[in-house]
C-alpha cells in the first residue's frame, strides 16, 4: 500500500501545508515526473492544480529532475545539483540521487500550487491552537518561600 506525505507550497502566502495521501490519492501521483502538473482533487484540494517540484524516499535520498527513469543512482555531481552544495569551487562528489519518476519508494512529494480553487488553503487547513508552552512562558511562575531551619 502506497502512502505519501505531500507538501503543498502556496507561492502567494509563502506557507506550506502537509497532506497525507492514502492509497487512492498516492496512486494518482505514481508514474508522474517532477515538473508535471497534476489535479489536486484526489488530495482533497478541489479546483486546485499543483506542480510536482521534488521529493525524497525513506532514506532521505532527494529526487533530481534531470535524472531519467525510476530508481536510485550514484552520480558524480558538482555544484548546483539537488542534494549537494560544494564548499570549494570545482569540488565534486559521488552522491546517491533518486530519478525524477514518482514511484512507490517515495515517502515525501513536494508540490507548488499553480491554479487556485474557490476556497483558500487557509480555510482548508485551519491553524493549530497555540501551544501550552507559550502560555506558561508568558505567565510568571510563583515561587514558594524557602523554609529556614
Amino acid at each position: 500500500m502506497v502512502e505519501f506525505k505531500v507538501v503543498v507550497a502556496d507561492p502567494k502566502t509563502g506557507r506550506a501545508y502537509n497532506v497525507d495521501a492514502g492509497a487512492g490519492a498516492a496512486g494518482a501521483l505514481v508514474g508522474r515526473k517532477i515538473g508535471d502538473e497534476v489535479d489536486a482533487g484526489p488530495l482533497g484540494l478541489s479546483g486546485y492544480k499543483v506542480q510536482i517540484t521534488g521529493g525524497s524516499d525513506r532514506t532521505g535520498t532527494p529526487a533530481n529532475k534531470s535524472l531519467p527513469g525510476a530508481g536510485r543512482k550514484m552520480l558524480l555531481v558538482a555544484g548546483g545539483t539537488t542534494g549537494y552544495h560544494p564548499k570549494m569551487e570545482g569540488q565534486r562528489r559521488r552522491k546517491m540521487l533518486r530519478s525524477k519518476e514518482i514511484t512507490a519508494d517515495f515517502v515525501q512529494v513536494n508540490t507548488r500550487v499553480t491554479t487556485y480553487g474557490e476556497k483558500s488553503l487557509e480555510e482548508m487547513f485551519p491553524a493549530k491552537p497555540a501551544d501550552d508552552k507559550k502560555a506558561s512562558a508568558e505567565k510568571p511562575q510563583e515561587r514558594s518561600p524557602k523554609k529556614k531551619k
